[in-house]
């Protein structure tokens, strides 16, 4: 039997699947609206129509969706929506073309139209993210039209395209479980699953692992009516020995509903897991009981961000000998005018994205294992040189903060990164005393192998509590097994020199090497778990959104079904 670890999680959030749903399948809608455009019409005013492009990661623009044309005005609100998928990794840059369609087109259907053919207005250009970000999720942005002064206002609406909130919080327990192991006791964890029309079962949900025991209480997991629709739909729950190989063991399976869980916990009563056992279900000793059962909203990352919550950008620079001297080439710090080496292009890149969900974009740079002017080697000093204030202003300013530091501090070691993390902690855990609404997110950028791993574990475990999320980029060729370690993406938990366990995974390494041509860029790579962490720390506080107004938008019909698409 494979030997487990203790307190392994299947999964950061008990409720896997619920994140992933909530992060990456948030899809939005646009609604478009313009004043004072153009009027190129003669004998009556411009007939608008709106087409929205993304920018491509080449640079080259693809087209997402188009209005309808609507007759004579010049201060159009376009009814039809253009619907984009939002994802926090990716800088995400729209641009809106408005047109005046001629007369001799307009029965012609809007997918169809030539723009070559039409006379064009105006354009304007955006981030998704800085839509989202204002409080009533609206922008409003200038036209510009090179033959042209004064081409008039578009504004932008976006709504996340939600079917519900509501979710059930459940707390699950469990009685004497079979025990599956032979030196120790099972691991158990559960997995909840949909039953869909064709008898299969879909997975909605897991529980973490409760290690070494055989009367589990698990922490709260959320089923959303997204996942299970009718409260009296038939839900499978399987319980199984969590084995670290991935051949989990089951220990019983029973079927159930909402409904049915609502009643156990309002019953206190219990219901036994069955086995399959020759053609036949053999009923088992061990029973799932529901000890805490109550049905809230459940608000998604943009619901945080679009009341006025923001992340505040870190950065952390190794500044230790095995980067080798910044004027030679071969070096990771060498600064070449043609193009980014790997620090400044972590920087930029997670900088660009991070950027625009922080009001006053001015961001703590540090360094560490570098000796400064005072002749001191420091695991903490501000980029700038400032004694007292380690904010720069803009991701430029980081830039130039880490090209001056270059110049001034001496490369040195050893490789640590306890001091820097402290100090971003102190900086989170001080940002409670004023307000809920700030999560800070610490961007390490390193060459080296860690001198104080059980330090750094743990200041990791302690900030474990905090509003703070830490990314670790891995630049050049040093062996980066430690950092695996430090990232909890494979279950393992990380455990202070106290014998404290993490509350959550606040860590996600990525080195840069390993991020191949073709495949996943760094930045989305390294960014793809934070939200999901973000809404983790805000969940497990019962921290809520500020004014939100909750009302849901569901999917708009197709804009380009009606022949025509024309509004008088």
């Amino acid at each position: 039997m494979t030997k487990r670890t203790p307190n392994i999680l299947v999964c950061d959030c008990p409720c896997f699947f619920l994140c992933k749903y909530i992060i990456k399948g948030i899809f939005s809608t646009l609604s478009l609206s313009a004043s004072k455009l153009l009027d190129l019409d003669i004998t009556s005013k411009s007939d608008p129509m709106a087409v929205v492009y993304i920018k491509k990661r080449d640079g080259s623009l693809e087209e997402i969706g188009r209005t309808e044309v609507i007759l004579n005005n010049l201060n159009p609100a376009w009814i039809g929506k253009i619907s984009i998928a939002y994802h926090f990794e990716i800088v995400q840059t729209l641009v809106f073309s408005i047109y005046d369609i001629d007369t001799k087109y307009h029965n012609v259907p809007v997918k169809a139209l030539k723009l070559q053919d039409q006379e064009f207005l105006g354009e304007a250009s955006c981030v998704l993210s800085e839509i989202f970000t204002k409080r009533d999720k609206t922008l409003t942005k200038k036209l510009h039209n090179k033959n042209r002064k004064n081409a008039g206002m578009l504004t932008v609406h976006a709504e996340e395209t939600v079917a519900s909130r509501n979710a059930a919080e459940i707390v699950f327990r469990c009685t004497s479980l079979d025990n599956k192991d032979w030196l120790s006791k099972s691991d158990p964890f559960l997995r909840i699953s949909r039953k869909v029309e064709a008898g299969d079962a879909v997975p909605i949900c897991k529980t973490e692992v409760v290690n070494n025991n055989l009367n589990p209480v698990w922490r709260p997991v959320y089923l959303t009516t997204q996942q299970f629709g009718s409260k009296d739909n038939p839900l499978i729950i399987e319980c199984f020995d969590f084995n670290s190989n991935g051949n989990h063991t089951l220990i019983g399976k029973l079927q159930t509903s909402v409904s049915t869980l609502e009643n156990l916990y309002r019953e206190k009563t219990g219901i036994s897991f069955v086995m399959p056992h020759r053609g036949r279900e053999k009923v088992l000793k061990g029973q799932l009981f529901v000890d805490a059962y109550r049905e809230k909203q459940l608000y998604s990352f943009l619901d945080y961000i679009s009341s006025g919550f923001e992340l505040n950008f870190m950065v952390a620079v190794d500044f230790t000998a095995s980067n080798g001297n910044p004027r030679n080439s071969e070096s990771l710090h060498f600064i070449d005018p043609s193009r980014l080496n790997a620090y400044q292009q972590a920087i930029m890149e997670v900088g660009e994205v991070i950027q625009f969900y922080d009001s006053d974009r001015c961001f703590s740079a540090w360094g560490f294992g570098g000796r400064t002017m005072e002749g001191n080697i420091s695991h903490c000093f501000n980029l700038n040189a400032s004694p007292y204030n380690s904010e720069v202003e803009g991701i430029e300013g980081i830039m130039a903060a880490y090209n001056s530091a270059l110049q001034t501090v001496a490369l040195s070691g050893p490789t640590l990164f306890g001091k820097v993390i402290h100090k971003a902690a102190e900086i989170a855990g001080q940002s409670l005393e004023h307000s809920k609404s700030k999560y800070y997110v610490l961007l390490i950028i390193t060459d080296g192998v860690l001198t104080d791993p059980q330090e750094t574990i743990d200041a990791l475990v302690k900030a474990s509590d905090l509003p703070l999320s830490i990314l670790i980029v891995g630049v050049g060729a040093a062996d980066f097994t430690q950092m695996e370690i430090l990232d909890a993406d494979k279950g393992h938990r990380l455990e202070s020199s106290s014998g404290r366990i993490a509350t959550r995974d606040i860590v996600q390494f990525v080195p840069m090497r390993d991020i191949q041509a073709g495949q996943k860029p760094m930045v989305e790579a390294l960014l793809e778990e934070l939200p999901g962490q973000f809404l983790t720390y805000m969940r497990s506080r019962d921290i809520k959104p500020q004014n939100l107004n909750t009302e849901t938008t569901l999917p708009p019909p197709s804009t380009h079904s009606a022949p025509f698409n024309l509004v008088l």
